[in-house]
């Protein structure tokens, strides 16, 4: 019986440092291995131990692997041309490409990425888009019902996905406005397969404001909300269901080159803008949320190249882009923000125009075996 125990555990240790991909194929070798990594609790190891130690994990971007000529503007076969595809967080080599899940040829856009899975939906977001709950690895999908709150067509929709701990549930925060500023926010949670509309909206959100990139911590979405001259932070806990403002510190005085995401376990904003002091320099101004204040960090400041920040990875880098105003796009570089070091990726990323905003898309991705077992949410 011991024995058994510890051949068992010692089987556990080694398929569990081993890429999701692989121990997928490893379902039908035979039943017993099948089962233990069906099962929740190597699910839940599988996960903690690529998490924790940072393992098994890589980008995820929506790029163009031979951009070589001016773009048109009128061309439609050259934005045919970006797709998604994941690649190796060291050499930067393609790993594979993530065609739809559902086999839809329409361009798809990412809102989130945790602990493996990813949300998708449409490119250009309305208050119907279709959602989609995907783990690339282990080619599982969830689609969440059709909302039955719904009875306005909103025209300013925006989404956040992420893992919240409390629950142990992942959630899905849909925000919608129309022209004449009504508003409204639902809640989509993974575990019940159920949206919840919030009923209380305080008054401060119910105004005019345009919507920038956010990003998921710990079960809070946040969001970059522009009303007027002023920036500000928006956050709502999926989980209380309670909104919070932030206003943003007051060097912030337009949208380009600004980015909010989470820096060691905090939440940041940077900001990058031309630095009139120093000639052909630029400069990125760096802020951590600590008790519900604004903490400045040491500025990052890099030769003028048309570049600015657009994330930060799992590891702790600086995701920065350098736009190529002839061809289009921007090249994706990473930056260690406390050695002060530039890495160039050789990866040219995709845009997607969302108004009068473009946006470019890289994030983190980590393979894990979540969603595997239908029997876990």
């Amino acid at each position: 019986m011991t024995f058994s125990l510890r051949k068992k555990e010692i089987l556990i240790d080694i398929l569990v440092r081993l890429p999701a991909k692989s121990l997928v194929r490893f379902l039908c070798t035979c039943k017993s291995w099948g089962d233990l990594i069906g099962s929740s609790s190597f699910v839940s190891i599988h996960l903690n131990r690529n998490v924790t130690k940072h393992a098994h994990v890589y980008l995820l971007c929506l790029h163009h692997p031979n951009f070589e000529r001016q773009v048109d503007p009128d061309d439609p076969y050259v934005e045919q041309k970006f797709h998604w595809s994941i690649f190796s967080n060291e050499t930067f080599e393609e790993c594979s490409k993530l065609s739809h899940p559902l086999g839809s040829t329409e361009r798809y856009g990412i809102y989130g990425s945790s602990n493996g899975l990813v949300c998708i939906s449409d490119e250009i977001l309305n208050f119907d888009s279709p959602i989609h709950i995907w783990n690339p690895s282990v080619r599982k999908l969830r689609t969440p019902p059709m909302s039955a709150n719904i009875n306005v067509k909103f025209s300013h929709v925006a989404l956040q996905f992420g893992f919240h701990p409390g629950p142990n549930d992942y959630k899905v925060v849909r925000m919608m406005r129309t022209n004449k500023n009504a508003l409204a926010v639902e809640v989509y949670s993974l575990r019940t397969d159920f949206w919840k509309m919030i009923e209380t909206i305080p008054p401060w959100l119910k105004c005019t404001w345009q919507h920038h990139k956010g990003t998921f911590f710990n079960g809070v979405a946040y969001h970059i909300i522009e009303k007027g001259p002023l920036f500000s932070i928006m956050s709502f806990d999926s989980g209380s269901e309670e909104f919070e403002e932030f206003l943003a510190p007051d060097a912030i005085c337009n949208s380009w080159g600004l980015c909010i995401d989470v820096y060691k376990e905090q939440i940041c904003l940077l900001f990058t803008f031309y630095d009139c002091e120093e000639e052909d320099m630029e400069k990125s101004d760096f802020w951590v949320l600590q008790e519900k204040r604004w903490k400045q960090l040491s500025p990052f400041i890099y030769p003028s190249n048309c570049y600015s920040t657009m994330g930060i990875s799992i590891d702790n880098e600086l995701l920065m882009q350098r736009r190529d105003h002839i061809k289009g796009g921007a090249d994706l570089y990473l930056c260690n923000y406390e050695s002060k070091q530039v890495l160039e990726t050789g990866l040219r990323l995709g845009t997607v125009t969302y108004g009068e905003i473009e946006f470019l898309f890289s994030v983190t991705y980590i393979e894990t075996l979540v969603l595997l077992n239908s029997l876990q949410y």
